[in-house]
């Protein structure tokens, strides 16, 4: 990847510490199931662990607990669990791995996640709502829904000042404020400001680092591969927002990667094509899923999934600690309507990554078990092609369910499209040489 004069202590850092990062997160968990201290379930659309942090709370993302299962090649064992439990074969694989694990006491490859105390959650997902009363039925814990106003349509987003955006701030505030003796009740442990001050700050770190590590991306080669890099900088950015040690990570990510981009260093050796991901990724084959890509001379430099998934990060924004609470429900609202913005309202977003990236490619990957993330991408796809001239691949296949993915089909298919790019560059270049 790199030339002999290449900083080895630098370049491949944010890698090998996000993946010791992951494993201590994982033994945390193992050791809160082992003490039966019972868990806040979370998920990665406004998550809001900045709170629940200061309430002591073993933060469980059941979504990354699920796609690991994927990533570690057992999901079709937890699915198979679910399914002769009574749940169907269309129901989101995240849900039905969860529920497998739930019936085998936590247990997950990378360890044991403990029993929830209780389930927060927001609206950004249909299927979060409906997850989270069937851990209120096996456990009979409180669940709270966050309903966090969307984006009444395409470019209709307000700001700070705008009397639609104030009300949404005191809408997801007055919800916060009743969450708080919630977590007290459930915790015995009295709300402390500072503490959240604390968090927030470090949240604060985290945001501006990952705004530049995304921003660093548009060089030329680009500095990593958001499908495959990206995923384990998210599961930092979520399972460790808000404290000292993601914090300190993103600085060192944006350490290394200022130093990639600096000296010419790419993810790949000779980048060809730079292309945006539209989707979740496939899972159940994630190396050879990235590989036929790369190894055709295509990198992931963005993705949209950098940015649904990122628990408010990839914004930039960051909070007021003179105004806690008002300014957490700003920034819940803020990443929370983002996030869903960049699942249905994608056609502006992706023509301003196509342009900021300098990208060639948009490849779009509906998946069987998320409905939520894949409906109306067909429509997006065309939207965008009746607005510009943009190639894409449109591919299928899932995120956790081995049994709908053909490894031969995807590569067809990829093969294909590597062989349009090719032409019209081709052409470009006789039309002008």
């Amino acid at each position: 990847m790199a030339d002999l004069t290449t900083d080895t202590t630098i370049v491949g850092r944010g890698n090998k510490d996000g993946a010791r990062l992951f494993r201590e997160w994982f033994d945390g968990l193992t050791q809160a199931a082992a003490e039966e201290r019972g868990g806040a379930y979370v998920f990665v659309m406004g998550s809001l662990v900045e709170l629940l942090r200061t309430f002591d709370l073993p933060i469980v993302f059941p979504e990354i607990n699920s796609l690991q299962t994927a990533v570690r090649r057992v999901a079709h064992e937890y699915l198979n669990e679910a399914e002769d439990y009574g749940y169907s074969p269309d129901i989101c694989g995240y849900v039905k791995a969860d529920v497998a694990t739930q019936l085998r006491g936590g247990e997950l490859p990378m360890g044991r996640i403990p029993k929830p105390a209780i389930a927060v959650y927001t609206n950004a997902c249909n299927t979060y709502i409906k997850w989270a009363e069937i851990w209120e039925r096996m456990y009979h814990v409180p669940t709270f829904t966050l309903d966090v106003p969307g984006t009444r349509g395409e470019g209709a987003q307000t700001w700070r000042g705008h009397p639609d955006f104030e009300n949404d701030c005191r809408y997801v505030q007055a919800q916060l404020q009743e969450l708080i003796p919630l977590l007290e009740t459930v915790t015995g442990i009295a709300f402390d400001i500072d503490r959240l001050r604390e968090s927030m700050r470090e949240a604060n770190t985290m945001s501006r680092a990952w705004k530049r590590v995304l921003e660093l991306n548009q060089a030329r080669p680009s500095v990593f591969n958001a499908l495959t890099d990206g995923t384990i900088f998210l599961g930092v950015a979520n399972g460790f927002r808000g404290s000292p040690e993601g914090a300190r990570y993103f600085e060192d990510l944006v350490e290394e990667m200022e130093y990639k981009s600096a000296n010419g260093i790419g993810t790949l050796t000779d980048e060809q094509y730079r292309l945006i991901f539209v989707g979740v990724p496939c899972y159940p084959i994630f190396r050879r899923f990235s590989e036929m890509f790369t190894e055709l001379g295509g990198n992931f430099v963005t993705s949209t999934y950098l940015r649904f998934a990122s628990g408010g990060t990839s914004w930039g924004f960051e909070y007021d600690l003179d105004h806690p609470i008002e300014s957490l429900a700003e920034g819940v609202l803020i990443s929370v309507r983002d996030a869903m913005d960049n699942m249905f309202f994608q056609t502006g977003i992706l023509l301003e990554m196509f342009d900021t990236f300098r990208a060639d490619g948009i490849v779009y990957h509906p998946i069987k078990s998320c409905r939520t993330v894949s409906t109306g991408l067909a429509d997006n796809r065309r939207a965008l092609m009746k607005e510009r001239d943009v190639p894409s691949l449109f591919i299928e296949s899932d995120m956790m369910d081995r049994r709908v993915v053909s490894e031969a089909q995807l590569k067809n298919r990829i093969d294909a499209f590597f062989e349009g790019l090719a032409a019209r560059r081709q052409q470009a270049a006789i039309r002008d040489p």
